[in-house]
C-alpha cells in the first residue's frame, strides 16, 4: 500500500510540474513590428523575464509571434470605441507543452503601460475557453475553460486555427469564436468597479506562455 500510495504522489508531482512549465526565452527576440507594444505578466516579471524573452516579428504580411513569458501586444493606433467588432486569426503551430496554453484578444485596454485595464477572450486548443479582466494586479475570471463545439482542437500535429474577436453592440459584450458568440453578457456585468472600466481602449493580443502562433487579419468593422 506504501508503494502504491507513494506512486501515487509522485505521478501528481509530476503532473504539478507539467501544468507549470518555465517560461523559455526565444533567441534574438524583441518586437520587431513598428508601432507594437508589449508587457509580460507580473510573476514573469519578479522571476526576472522580460519582453525580449519572446519574439514578434512580421512574416507575410502576418504577425509571428515566439512567445517565451506570458504577455499582452498592442498597437497604440488600434482601439475601439461605441459598438465594434474586432477578431484575428490564431495559428497555433503546435502545441508542443505538456498542457495547452492559451491566445486571444483582449479589449477595452487602458493604462496598459501602468495598472493596466483590459478584458480578454482566450481559446485553448483542447477546445476550451476563458474569458478573464486585468485590472492593475487583480484578475478576475468571468468564464473559466468551459468547452464549446464551436473551436477547432489541436489535429495530430498539435495544430489548430481559430477565429477569436469581441462583439460591443447594444448594451451587450460578446467573445466571438469562429463566427459564434460563445459568451454574451451584458455591459454592466463587466463593466464597472472593479471590473472594466470601459469597452472603449485599445484592442489587441492576448497570450499565454511557451506558444508559436500566426496571427492573421486582425481587424476592427462594424458589428
Amino acid at each position: 500500500m506504501r508503494t502504491i500510495a507513494l506512486l501515487i504522489a509522485g505521478s501528481i508531482a509530476a503532473t504539478a510540474v507539467q501544468a507549470q512549465d518555465a517560461d523559455r526565452s526565444v533567441k534574438d527576440g524583441g518586437i520587431k513590428v513598428a508601432g507594437w507594444k508589449g508587457r509580460i505578466d507580473r510573476r514573469a516579471q519578479t522571476q526576472g523575464k522580460t519582453i525580449a524573452d519572446s519574439k514578434f516579428l512580421s512574416e507575410g504580411g502576418n504577425l509571428r509571434l515566439s512567445v517565451g513569458p506570458a504577455a499582452y501586444y498592442w498597437n497604440d493606433a488600434n482601439s475601439a470605441t461605441g459598438d465594434y467588432q474586432v477578431k484575428a486569426s490564431f495559428k497555433e503551430h503546435k502545441m508542443a507543452a505538456t498542457h495547452p496554453h492559451s491566445y486571444g484578444i483582449f479589449i477595452g485596454g487602458a493604462n496598459l503601460e501602468g495598472e493596466e485595464n483590459l478584458m480578454y477572450c482566450i481559446a485553448y486548443g483542447n477546445g476550451t475557453y476563458s474569458i478573464k479582466t486585468f485590472n492593475g494586479a487583480k484578475v478576475s475570471t468571468q468564464v473559466d475553460r468551459a468547452a464549446s463545439d464551436v473551436l477547432h482542437k489541436a489535429d495530430a500535429n498539435g495544430e489548430s486555427t481559430n477565429e477569436i474577436g469581441w462583439r460591443v453592440a447594444g448594451g451587450k459584450v460578446s467573445c466571438v469564436i469562429n463566427g459564434t458568440a460563445v459568451k454574451t453578457f451584458d455591459k454592466a456585468e463587466v463593466v464597472g468597479a472593479d471590473k472594466l472600466a470601459s469597452t472603449d481602449g485599445a484592442y489587441g493580443i492576448r497570450v499565454s506562455h511557451n506558444l508559436e502562433l500566426t496571427v492573421s487579419g486582425l481587424a476592427k468593422s462594424k458589428p
